[in-house]
Parts: C-alpha cells; sequence; structure tokens
C-alpha cells in the first residue's frame, strides 16, 4: 500500500492525452498527423517509418551529449521540493508524470512511447505479463452483472481468468464460434453486453475474425472492442478497424529474446485511457524498470525480426503443407486457409506462429516421435524470441461452441531465426520418425 497524495490513483483527472501518432491511411507504416511532441520534449515535424521509429523512438534525440540507450530508472519513492508540488504531482495520475515509483519512471514511459506507436495508439500502459493485460483491461471496463463476449479459441489462462474470477465476481462469459458473422454476432448481444474480445488468429488453431464487421455489429451499443493482437503486432493496426483498446504480450515479439514478461494495453481515446490507467493502477499493476528497458532494446531490432520471420516462417508452413503426412497447416497467409481473405485485406505482414494438422491416421505417439527427436526446436510455451519451439494442440484445447474441430493431431510451430533450410532438415527427419 502507499500513503497520501502521491498513492496509485490519487487525483487522477477526468480527461487523458489525447495526443496521437496515427499511421497513414495506406499501411506503409509512415506515421502522419503533422507535429509529434517526442518523450523527449523535442518537436518531430517529420514522417517516419516503421523501422526508423522502432530505432528513435522513447530516446532523447540524435543530437544530444549523451549515452545512445535510454536508461534505467529504479525507485519507489519521488521527492518534491515542497507540500505544493507534492499536491500538484497527485493530480497528475493520467500522464507520464514521476509521481511514485508504482506510477511509472521514465523507462516506463520510453517503452510504452515504442509500443502506442508500435500499435497506432496515443497511450499504453505497461503491466508484469501479457495475462495482466488481459486481465486488467477486462476488469477496467466489467462489473458485477455484465456479460462479455469471448472467442471459443481465446489464449488458454484468458478463459480460466473468465471462468474464474470473472464469475465469482458475478460476470457471464458466453464464448462464441471465432469466425461468426456480424449478424450472429449481434443476436449474442444483451442490454448488459459491455465487452467484445477479439483474438484473431485464435490461440492454436489460428482462426482469422473479421475485426471491422464485428466491430461495426457491437457500435451502436457502446461495447468496448478489446482485442489481443500479439500475433498481429505491426502487421494489423487495431484502432484503424475498430478496436477500442489494444493488448500485446510485448513478452513475444517487441521483447524478442524469451527474458522477459511484460504486458501492454494501449489505447486511442482519452476515456478508454482513463479506465484503462485507472484500472491499473487500482490494481497495483507494475512491471520492472529492467523488464522494460530490455523489451526496449528488443523493440530496436523487432522490424528486421519480423521481416525475417515474415518469410521464414511462410517458407517453413509452406513446405509442411506438402507433405504427405499433413493434412493442412493453420497459417492465414497460406492460400486457401481459413481466413486468408481478411488477413491478405487487413494485415501487412504474418507472425511466424502457426498450427500443422497430420492425417489422421496418425496417433498421438507418432507425433510425440516427431517432437521429441528435434534438435532445432524446443519444446515450451511462448513465443516470438529468436528461437524456434513447438508443442503438442492435442488434448490441449478448451471449447464449448462448437470450434476447434482439427480433422487429426495437431501441433503448434514457432519459427525462429535460424536458418530455414536447417528447420526443415530438422522437420524432414522428424516426419520420418512418424512411420
Amino acid at each position: 500500500m502507499t500513503d497520501g497524495v502521491g498513492g496509485p490513483g490519487a487525483g487522477i483527472p477526468k480527461t487523458g492525452d489525447a495526443d496521437a501518432t496515427a499511421l497513414d491511411e495506406s499501411g506503409s507504416g509512415v506515421v502522419g498527423g503533422g507535429t509529434e511532441v517526442t518523450a523527449s520534449g523535442t518537436a518531430d515535424t517529420k514522417q517516419r517509418r516503421f523501422a526508423t521509429r522502432l530505432t528513435h523512438d522513447g530516446r532523447p534525440g540524435s543530437r544530444v551529449a549523451g549515452l545512445v540507450n535510454t536508461p534505467v530508472h529504479r525507485g519507489s519513492t519521488v521527492l518534491q521540493p515542497n507540500l505544493a508540488a507534492r499536491r500538484e504531482a497527485g493530480r497528475r495520475g493520467l500522464e507520464q508524470a514521476l509521481v511514485y515509483g508504482v506510477m511509472g519512471n521514465a523507462t516506463h514511459h520510453a517503452l510504452e512511447d515504442v509500443v502506442a506507436g508500435i500499435e497506432g495508439g496515443t497511450r499504453c500502459q505497461v503491466v508484469s505479463s501479457g495475462l495482466a493485460a488481459v486481465t486488467a483491461a477486462l476488469l477496467a471496463f466489467l462489473d458485477s452483472g455484465d456479460h462479455l463476449l469471448m472467442p471459443d479459441s481465446v489464449y488458454a489462462p484468458s478463459r480460466v481468468f473468465c471462468d474464474g474470477m470473472l464469475r465469482r465476481m458475478g460476470v457471464e462469459t458466453t464464448y462464441y464460434d471465432p469466425v461468426i458473422g456480424a449478424e450472429a454476432l449481434g443476436a449474442l448481444l444483451r442490454p448488459r453486453t459491455r465487452v467484445l474480445f477479439l483474438e484473431s488468429p485464435g490461440s492454436h488453431t489460428f482462426e482469422v475474425q473479421d475485426v471491422p464487421a464485428l466491430a461495426a455489429a457491437t457500435r451502436a451499443r457502446g461495447v468496448c472492442v478489446m482485442l489481443d493482437n500479439t500475433w498481429g503486432v505491426h502487421h494489423f493496426q487495431p484502432f484503424r478497424h475498430g478496436v477500442d483498446v489494444s493488448i500485446q504480450a510485448l513478452t513475444k515479439y517487441v521483447a524478442g529474446h524469451s527474458d522477459v514478461l511484460l504486458g501492454g494495453i494501449v489505447t486511442n481515446d482519452p476515456a478508454m485511457w482513463e479506465r484503462v490507467r485507472g484500472a491499473a493502477l487500482e490494481l497495483g499493476q507494475y512491471a520492472s524498470p529492467d523488464d522494460c528497458w530490455l523489451a526496449l532494446r528488443g523493440a530496436r531490432t523487432m522490424a528486421v525480426r519480423l521481416a525475417h520471420q515474415h518469410a521464414a516462417g511462410l517458407r517453413v508452413a509452406e513446405w509442411l503443407a506438402a507433405q504427405p503426412q499433413v493434412l493442412r497447416v493453420l497459417h492465414p497467409g497460406l492460400e486457401g486457409a481459413q481466413g486468408h481473405a481478411i488477413w491478405k485485406r487487413d494485415f501487412t505482414g504474418a507472425s511466424s506462429l502457426f498450427g500443422v494438422v497430420f492425417q489422421p491416421r496418425y496417433a498421438q505417439a507418432a507425433v510425440n516421435a516427431l517432437l521429441d527427436g528435434l534438435e532445432l526446436f524446443g519444446i515450451g510455451a511462448s513465443w516470438g524470441g529468436f528461437e524456434s519451439l513447438v508443442l503438442p494442440t492435442s488434448g490441449t484445447l478448451t471449447r464449448t461452441a462448437e470450434s476447434g474441430v482439427l480433422g487429426g493431431p495437431a501441433i503448434r510451430v514457432h519459427v525462429g531465426l535460424e536458418d530455414t533450410d536447417d528447420l526443415i532438415e530438422d522437420l524432414t527427419a522428424g516426419l520420418a520418425r512418424m512411420g
């Protein structure tokens, strides 16, 4: 707990900072919207592309005397010169102000600026993990008696939260088929529906949702549209497609090195920011400055990594789709895959995470033989790092809306930064072990 004016949530004003940095309508990643005031307080009047922004955002600039990288700031207590200054600081809860340790410092603010820019939003709240980003965002908009619409393909820990804590709070969750159309979704709306949650593509089964259509179906009812955009980081711009709150597991591609746990909640509207920021402070959500600094370091190379992993993931997915042991590959970037047309319309690229469904003649033991003998693919959760990973999907899915029927045993594959020829050789040997 904290005491006095500087504590979490104290003196939060009723308006937020609406200064925006939006991506241009061409999808090129060029920043528009006129003059931008950077975190260092300097005016940037030029348009910058994605890779340039990742290199320069959250830094004091290229023409300063000092170190290139933003330093790590650690601390709890913030001293003020007098009581009047302390009272004034306590009224700045929505701003990037140095008030109290749990409310963030310059290291947090630098990462928040970078992530907000990636997502095309105005403000970002960093939290302790990707799951914390999901739960804090939901708690910001849901009360006892409310109704939540959640895709049946959602990240499993998010489902546990809905079926556990939210249920105990009196929030009812309806799990809907992730490929539902706007009309059918509209039929699920209730007077107390407060949040439509989206995850596109879905965890493990990679259903692509028609985000603009689903968001439009709920807009007139005042429903908050949330999206877990971790798979689509940079490639999908949520606020251009009707999303109110975008969630990122910064653990994944932003940090990029499998050594931190972080989440981000991004908004593009002052009222939404007020709810998100208030909930994060009330929950005592906090991200380690050291982890924020590591994520900043990862973000500097993310454009290069994303480009490589987009191409590498597609190459490995296309190769797997041509193998006789494989029934189908769940990758939205492949012609004929579920949601490919929506992906092509709304995304500028792809993550390197996808699913593989094997022919139904193979038992789970054959799939286990494939996985256990791989030399370059680690067996482990998470993704978005530099290393390739695999996990079995069969037997791990919980579905209640008659979705997720795959037709055979399945695995999830994450393609890292290794040479794809080596990865394909490893997988070739693994497929041979299936018999």
